[in-house]
């Protein structure tokens, strides 16, 4: 079996992040696509973030009608600070005979060798699928250098370069701009029944 695994806070969750973990599925042969809903990341300590109950509703919302999709809270279920080498290291726990490949967008790619106990995760992973979106560039002599063994267990992903991103979206709402597009429908609609995002001042 191979598993997917997408982090993130998802605050809100939009199309864009439906497309890319759609072009996921597809492109690696995926039999499942684990929504890692992450609580608190550490890079994110200063930003106000949603509660985790409220994101994790949105995100039900939003993947609901693939077969494909599946939520996972087990980021939920550890203290803070989650961070993604423990997360993998748990899902190989979980499913000893899965081919896990962790996923991630070029930029963070670049950062990896500065995560926490990068070549830790590197050994984890079985492999990295990296959204590789046009005009991006990857320095993979210099990641290979600093951490050995990475490039021969990365795949890529070639995703459509979409300016779609949830600071974004909070933005525009906090702004009563136009957004509804952005989300589906029922995503849009629960934003808008819980108020979510008025009055917030976007980090």
């Amino acid at each position: 079996m191979r598993i997917g695994i997408f982090g993130g806070t998802f605050d809100p969750p939009h199309l864009g992040h439906l497309i890319l973990a759609m072009e996921a599925c597809d492109q690696l042969k995926l039999d499942r696509l684990l929504w890692m809903l992450t609580p608190a990341p550490p890079h994110k300590r200063s930003h106000v973030i949603t509660p985790v109950e409220i994101r994790l509703e949105m995100l039900k919302l939003a993947v609901a009608h693939d077969r494909c999709f599946e939520i996972s809270t087990l980021e939920m279920e550890r203290p803070a600070p989650q961070y993604a080498v423990d997360t993998i290291h748990e899902l190989h726990n979980h499913f000893p005979n899965a081919i896990l490949i962790y996923l991630m967008g070029g930029d963070s790619l670049r950062d990896l060798p500065d995560w926490h106990q990068p070549k830790e995760l590197v050994d984890f992973a079985d492999e990295i699928g990296v959204m590789h979106r046009p005009g991006d560039s990857i320095e993979a002599e210099e990641l290979e250098r600093r951490l050995p063994g990475l490039t021969k267990k990365l795949v890529f992903v070639d995703a459509p370069l979409l300016e779609i991103s949830s600071s974004q979206i909070r933005s525009r709402f906090f702004q009563n701009k136009a957004v509804k597009y952005y989300l589906t429908p029922e995503v849009y609609a629960y934003i808008l029944s819980k108020h979510l995002y008025e009055g917030k001042k976007v980090k």
